[in-house]
């Protein structure tokens, strides 16, 4: 398994236990997915550089996760498809260099 960050922004209109459940949501569709969950950080609402689907700024959430290759499409697409989601970046996280 590989290690991944997931950003996401979470629309404006979400109450911080709105929130707190899709976050939880997204955690349970990676533990269904036989993955796992290293670490999540709440950064908080942040201004948007432009509008997205009608929102000038948004939740922003980052997610440290293991994955099995063959469950990334099947997680990208539900994160697709979760309405309270306006806009996540999905990528994997390199391994620092060592220095000799």
């Amino acid at each position: 398994m590989k290690n991944y960050e997931l950003l996401t922004i979470f629309k404006p209109s979400l109450d911080s236990e709105e929130l707190d459940k899709a976050v939880d949501k997204i955690s349970s569709d990676i533990k269904n997915a036989n993955g796992e969950v290293s670490s999540v950080d709440k950064i908080g609402r942040k201004k948007l550089a432009y509008d997205l689907q009608g929102y000038r700024d948004g939740f922003f959430t980052t997610m440290i996760v293991s994955l099995p290759a063959d469950a990334i499409v099947e997680f990208k697409r539900s994160l697709k498809l979760n309405d309270n989601i306006l806009r996540f970046m999905f990528m994997e996280v390199a391994k620092k260099a060592q220095t000799v």
